[in-house]
């Protein structure tokens, strides 16, 4: 029993995948003419990119001029972004290529063609070359799912409950009643035949727990560790005695003394199980925000909160460790004078971000008045992101869905624990 291990993930990173992925989905193309491509860890880059040359010779077979032009264009930028690597990048590669509808929709020529290059999150196996109608994104989408999964067993006399810990939730699974009888009182040989009785009912049910728990835990879900918990002596005896299937007993990270079994129990067990489970993801984020509003309830001056007031903090390189929701859903709009070189900027919820950018794109400059102006579009977490990378200061996003993000939505979604109490003498 010890601490359970696992690999950790850059959020930002994951942020960014799953952000991409979301607008990928929703793309359509006219023909088949959206191109994916991945390329596996180890693959020779020249093979791929004879292979795509290939494709583009095959491109000019296309019936349909939009087409055909849309498939060779892309194949071209593809082929581009190939030439600037030396080699497969360590996990691979994934690329995204087509002509897509502009910002303000246009008929059909007026497309842009756009490249998505993704750094998968894991090693990439798959070789993939696809040209459709629209993007092939499920191979990254199951990367992106959390394999590091926790079992939570929480089992007395009474009752017996199983959960789940994986990623950003908690999960309670089944809860199921013992039938054994309460303690017999009275002495004489109706106590014994009752104890004996007593006895047979514990042994089924916890041959019943077990059966439960290796379906779960086995065939259904496939956990990397489990957790056992629950009041007085029942948890233990249920593992001295072997009832659990091998695979499932060498699983045992660590047993807890907690106050309940079931449904309770599994979120109790969760909680005292911090320490063992301290680089979990769920966990992680929970320690982040406790010691965000610790600093913030206890007037230390090392936390901040409020989007304008933490971006100041990090451009001042104050903020040690910046905190985001992932559904905070705001874009800065920077527009620039391309006479006097003048920038203004604002930040503005998603839903509103074309309109804005056509009105401040067709406003005159502050500085000049001239009304030959550029925008740039950024989402929060991306600039926020770069900022961060400028100051050494960390980024974290956290599931806006949890507990704990519900308490960070609260804050504006945006939090800061600090390097230094900025207002100190």
């Amino acid at each position: 029993m010890g601490k359970f291990d696992i690999q950790k993930q850059d959020s930002v990173k994951l942020y960014k995948i799953r952000k991409t992925l979301v607008e990928l989905t929703q793309q359509e193309g006219h023909g088949t003419e959206l191109i994916s491509v991945y390329i596996p860890k180890g693959k020779q880059l020249h093979e791929v990119i004879n292979n795509l040359r290939e494709e583009q010779g095959t491109a000019d077979n296309i019936k349909s001029d939009l087409t055909r032009t849309h498939v060779v264009d892309s194949l071209s930028k593809v082929l581009q972004r190939l030439k600037l690597y030396k080699k497969t990048p360590d996990r691979g590669l994934v690329i995204f290529c087509g002509a897509l509808p502009r910002a303000g929709g246009g008929p059909p020529g007026s497309e842009v063609v756009k490249v998505y290059e993704i750094d998968p999150p894991k090693d990439l196996t798959t070789f993939l070359y696809r040209c459709d109608d629209h993007f092939h994104v499920d191979i990254l989408k199951d990367m992106l799912k959390d394999e590091n999964m926790i079992g939570i067993l929480a089992i007395d006399a009474k009752d017996a409950g199983w959960g789940l810990l994986h990623g950003d939730k908690l999960e309670v699974l089944k809860e199921t009643g013992s039938g054994v009888a309460g303690k017999h009182r009275q002495g004489g040989q109706s106590a014994k035949r009752f104890q004996k009785l007593r006895e047979m009912e514990l042994q089924y049910y916890f041959n019943r727990v077990a059966h439960i728990t290796r379906e779960y835990f086995i065939d259904i879900y496939k956990i990397k560790g489990l957790i056992i918990s629950g009041p007085g002596p029942t948890k233990d005896d249920f593992i001295k005695n072997n009832y659990l299937e091998y695979r499932l007993q060498e699983m045992i990270i660590s047993t807890i003394d907690a106050s309940y079994s079931g449904s309770e129990g599994i979120r109790e067990a969760f909680t005292k199980s911090s320490e063992i489970l301290s680089n979990f993801r769920l966990v992680e984020e929970k320690q982040i925000i406790e010691k965000l509003f610790q600093h913030i309830n206890s007037n230390t001056g090392l936390g901040s909160y409020g989007l304008e007031e933490v971006i100041e903090m990090l451009k001042n390189n104050i903020a040690e460790m910046i905190v985001i929701t992932d559904d905070t859903d705001l874009y800065r709009i920077e527009i620039k004078c391309k006479r006097c070189q003048n920038i203004t900027a604002e930040i503005i919820e998603r839903q509103k971000l074309i309109v804005r950018k056509t009105e401040l794109e067709g406003s005159p400059c502050s500085s000049c008045k001239s009304m030959d102006n550029e925008s740039t579009e950024q989402d929060i977490i991306d600039y926020i992101a770069l900022l961060s990378s400028q100051t050494g200061t960390k980024v974290e996003v956290i599931s806006g869905k949890t507990e704990h993000g519900s308490m960070l939505s609260s804050l504006g979604r945006i939090g800061a624990i600090l390097r230094y109490n900025p207002n100190h003498g």
